[in-house]
């Protein structure tokens, strides 16, 4: 709050019975609460948002890692068809177009069953700023890099950084997964490319 930014985690998972292990071994898996259905969560948030008078909820900034940022990739591939796929009423595509106003990604899942690269966000979403690491292997990095190609051909504005010797969760000192490898100087990276992607957006 004191740099003028309200932040909000989402957290998908208490609300739907689901532990931290759960988070482990079945989301991290693609077992369930893949990226299409959580974005009901982004949905909800957005509507949340314009009822609380201490934030600005038309100046949105979205960031997800990993699966977060398939949960936001999904939310606007969806397009029209956001209350079917995400099983909520009211999940309304409209209000990401005059909300949200920027979008960080890091290291996002996007291979199948992720919708980005074969629907694209119908050329309706904001810049996007986004991190992918070479060493990647939960992930990849690969079938991001194609994700945010198709974006830049349907004319939305993509900054992309590439750490080519980082692995997922680089940036995570308490990752436990052991393809991960904690990089202090790549989180200073992250989280000054983050601020500056806030910035920018802030002129907006």
């Amino acid at each position: 709050m004191d740099a003028g930014y309200a932040a909000i985690v989402v957290d998908s998972l208490k609300p739907r019975g689901m532990s931290t292990l759960d988070a482990k071994l079945l989301v991290c898996t693609g077992v369930r609460l893949h990226g299409l259905k959580r974005a009901a969560d982004l949905f909800a948030v957005l509507a949340w948002l314009e009822r609380q008078p201490w934030a600005d909820a038309s100046r949105v900034f979205l960031a997800g890692w990993s699966h977060g940022g398939w949960t936001i990739m999904d939310g606007y591939a969806i397009g029209a068809n956001a209350a079917r796929a995400t099983g909520l009423a009211d999940a309304d595509p409209a209000r990401l177009r005059a909300q949200v106003k920027g979008a960080l990604l890091v290291y996002p899942f996007a291979g199948y069953p992720a919708l980005t690269t074969r629907h694209g966000w119908g050329g309706a979403g904001p810049k996007v700023w986004s991190v992918l690491a070479g060493r990647d292997r939960v992930v990849g990095w690969k079938a991001p890099s194609r994700a945010l190609e198709r974006l830049k051909r349907d004319g939305i504005s993509v900054d992309s950084v590439f750490h080519a010797d980082a692995t997922h969760a680089f940036d995570d000192d308490r990752a436990n997964d052991p393809r991960s490898r904690y990089r202090p100087d790549l989180f200073g990276q992250t989280r000054d490319y983050f601020t500056r992607a806030l910035t920018e957006t802030s002129k907006i």
